[in-house]
């Protein structure tokens, strides 16, 4: 069993899930709360991932984070390593393809707060930003951990966009989900096994948490697209 490759995915998610909440709250909050109507198609930009083919986001996410990219170039010119092919970049692809697994858990929650009680807050005079973290983030507790552990558990299962964002390399980029694919392909069906065997105990438990919280705080299971 690659345990190299499992810390990595492990440090993957946990990068990954900690950029997404925070990202996600003030991002699934304007989505509920807000009244424009071209919020409909920042909603479709957002779970765009849900139905786009992994490996058509990982090519567009490699071509933005290539080295004849302006981005690329600055990052390497900055740094002195390519932003593609590095954990980095990794995060990056990582981040953009678990967006919706983030933001659609805490839309439907925000969205099942009474409009009472932050119409109420309004007229106390607190802010949009002080209602978000005051009345209805703490009455949306279940969604904002659903959100957690299926960002989590998403990123790492990730293969498609890894692959094509990261690559194959050892102690870098190269996640569970690509040492399971190795295995069978060098016809290592023991290790192969055993890797599936431990990411099928891992899918279980998060698919258990998320129906318990589900069942808390009546949040969907499943991201809408």
């Amino acid at each position: 069993m690659d345990w190299q490759a499992i810390g990595l995915s492990i440090r993957l998610a946990t990068a990954t899930t900690a950029i997404l909440l925070v990202v996600a709250v003030p991002l699934a909050a304007w989505l509920a709360f807000s009244r424009r109507r071209w919020t409909v198609l920042v909603e479709a930009v957002v779970a765009l991932p849900l139905v786009l083919p992994p490996t058509v986001l990982g090519y567009y996410v490699l071509v933005a984070l290539g080295s004849r990219s302006p981005l690329g170039r600055w990052w390497e010119q900055t740094v002195g390593t390519p932003l593609a092919f590095s954990f980095t970049g990794l995060l990056v692809a990582s981040v953009l393809y678990s967006l919706p697994f983030a933001v659609q858990p805490l839309l439907a929650s925000f969205a099942g707060v009474d409009r009472r009680l932050v119409e109420t807050s309004a007229v106390l005079g607190r802010g949009t930003a002080a209602t978000v973290l005051r009345v209805v983030l703490p009455l949306s507790r279940a969604g904002l951990a659903t959100a957690a552990v299926l960002t989590f558990a998403h990123t790492v299962g990730e293969f498609g966009v890894v692959l094509m964002v990261g690559g194959n390399i050892p102690g870098e980029t190269r996640t569970v989900s690509i040492a399971v694919y190795d295995a069978v392909q060098a016809f290592d069906y023991a290790t192969a096994g055993r890797t599936s065997l431990l990411l099928l105990a891992f899918s279980l438990l998060v698919l258990t948490a998320t129906y318990a919280l589900q069942r808390r705080g009546q949040v969907p299971v499943w991201p809408r697209p």
